[in-house]
Order: structure tokens, then sequence, then C-alpha cells
């Protein structure tokens, strides 16, 4: 059998263990429209009562409003039973008229590039006043795509230092792409990686270097963006279908019609295999999942659930629909 939602896998060689199923909380900082107050709340109870007990957040999101709100979520339950990432890279400025990033209704602050070493443990501080916790479990540099040099030189060294006096559980990265990814695992002693959106149903550029790099390094893997942003979900709330958070290119949107196409012939929901998928490497650790209803987080929560029969990933891989060196979970919930 597979894992189920609140098994849990251990981050590294950290003491840090998340659920395999986690919730990424950018749609709570109002991602593309806007999320009450009150359904943000049940975003978060409808993962805690699926089993869910890792949730991921960052300044960014929401230029700090996802934070306010899972803190809030959290507020009461037991502290040791979850754990929360967040990550530094970005500083909250303040701003009378905020950059549109793609969150609506946001604070009046800007979010500001900074991997410097004292920014990093600003960063951290602030956080922690808009979660209200005094501690997080997970620490990631955040998107250092155009400031790798200093993220590795400045911010990289913060956050080794944070991790090894024990103020966080682990340490790791969060970025979009997978080269630069393989590049921090090679020059900073992280736990983990966030890697969201290239190792996916719709496309596996990690698995070129930085899963194998993971894997022989004992590096965890946090599968991110598990919909590619949007476009493999069936059900969405964008009028259009977005890819890395931009309307789909022709292309992409081809591939992702053809892979539900696939999965329809085969009895099984897109979402379904778009969630099992990544959890078959053994570098995977967990996939993260964002939702902006508690509904959608009940669908997301069965379709990570729902018997798969290994046919599915045979009939991708004749169809060209899947790399074959991916592994899949042949044999999981038949």
């Amino acid at each position: 059998m597979a894992p189920r939602i609140a098994e849990h896998a251990r981050l590294g060689r950290t003491r840090v263990h998340v659920t395999r199923l986690g919730l990424g909380c950018a749609p709570l900082g109002n991602l593309f429209a806007q999320v009450a107050d009150d359904d943000a709340q049940a975003v978060v109870a409808a993962a805690w009562d699926a089993g869910v007990r890792f949730f991921d957040t960052a300044p960014l999101y929401g230029h700090g409003l996802s934070e306010i709100r899972l803190g809030r979520a959290l507020a009461g339950r037991p502290r040791a039973e979850y754990a929360v990432a967040t990550k530094v890279g970005r500083l909250l400025v303040p701003d009378p008229m905020p950059p549109d990033m793609g969150f609506v209704d946001v604070p009046l602050l800007r979010p500001s590039f900074d991997f410097s070493y004292d920014a990093t443990l600003r960063s951290l501080e602030e956080s922690l006043v808009r979660l209200g916790l005094d501690r997080v479990d997970v620490l990631h540099l955040h998107d250092p795509d155009d400031h790798l040099d200093e993220a590795i030189r400045s911010a990289g060294r913060a956050l080794v230092r944070l991790r090894d006096e024990g103020v966080v559980g682990a340490i790791g990265a969060g970025m979009n792409a997978a080269a630069p990814l393989a590049r921090l695992v090679r020059e900073v002693d992280l736990d983990c990686v966030l890697v969201a959106g290239r190792y996916t149903l719709l496309e596996q550029p990690a698995l070129d270097d930085l899963l194998p790099l993971c894997e022989e390094r004992g590096v965890a893997v946090i599968a991110a963006g598990a919909f590619n942003s949007g476009v493999l979900a069936a059900v969405s709330s964008a009028a259009v279908p977005t890819y890395d958070y931009l309307p789909a290119p022709p292309a992409v949107l081809a591939r992702a019609l053809g892979l539900r196409a696939a999965c329809e012939r085969a009895g099984v929901a897109v979402e379904a295999a778009a969630l099992q998928l990544p959890l078959a490497h053994p570098a995977v650790a967990c996939v993260l999942t964002g939702t902006r209803s508690a509904d959608e987080m009940g669908r997301n929560a069965a379709d990570f659930e729902r018997p798969i029969a290994p046919r599915l990933w045979q009939a991708l891989r004749d169809d060209g629909l899947l790399d074959v060196r991916v592994p899949t979970p042949d044999g999981w919930r038949v």
C-alpha cells in the first residue's frame, strides 16, 4: 500500500517529520483571487481533519497575509503535532501601493529581495511574529534565482547557523527551477529542497540531476505545484488555466488535456495521478498542494487516497506522456 496522508517522512537526517501530503498556503494569501478570512481558516481545518500536519508558507504569499492566517488557524492546536515551513529572501517593506505580484487585496507591504545574513535573521523574526509561533520547523531560501551567489554566501550561512544552534529544525531552498536547486544542494548543507512544478505528472526535469543528487546525499525533496499552478486540475477557480502562475501556453495546455484524457480512459482522475506520482521517487518525502476552499481540500485528500491501477502508468508511457525513467507507484492502492 502507498503512504497515506497522515504517514510521516523525515526530512533528511533531521528530527523534522512531515506528512506525505502537505498544505501549500500561497492561496491563503489571496493568490489570483481573494479568499475570505473564514474560508482560509476552513481550509486549514479541513486539511487538519484529513490528517495533514505539514504547512508551507512564506512572507511573499499575500505580503504576509498567508503567515498571519496560517498562524491564526493553527492557534490552540498541539504544537508538537505539526510542522511549519516558511522562507527567507524577501523582506516586507511598507508601500502605500504594493506592486501586483499575483496576490490581491494584500497589506500595504512590498516584498523586497534581500539574501544578506542580517536580513535572513530579521526575516525569520518577522515571520515568527506574523505566525504567532516561537519557532518554525523548516526554513527555506526562497527563489534565489538571480541572487544565487549571495544566497549561498550569506543567507545560506545564516540558515546553517540557525539549524546548528537548534533555532530551526531543518533548512532548505524552494524554487521553480531544478538546476539552481542542485547547485544549492552541492554548495550549502541543506536538509531538503522544495521544487515547484518541475517534478509533476506534466513534466519531470528535476529527474535529470536534482532528484538523483538528493537521493545520493540524503536530502529530502518536497514536490510542490503538483498541478503546475492549475493547468492539471480539472476543477479550477481560474478562468484561464494557469501554468507557472501565468496563462498556460498552447503546447502545455495540450499536454495537460492529453494527460487528462488518458487518465479518464483508465477511469482515473488526473488530479489523483498528479498527487500520487511524485511520491514513487525515493527522494520525495512529501507532496504539497494549495487550495482555496475546504471543499477543494477535501477533494485533494480523497484523490490522494484514491485507488489507481498500475495499467494507468503503462498507458501513459505507451502514449508518450510519461518518461520511462519516472518511477511509478505500481501496485499502490490496487
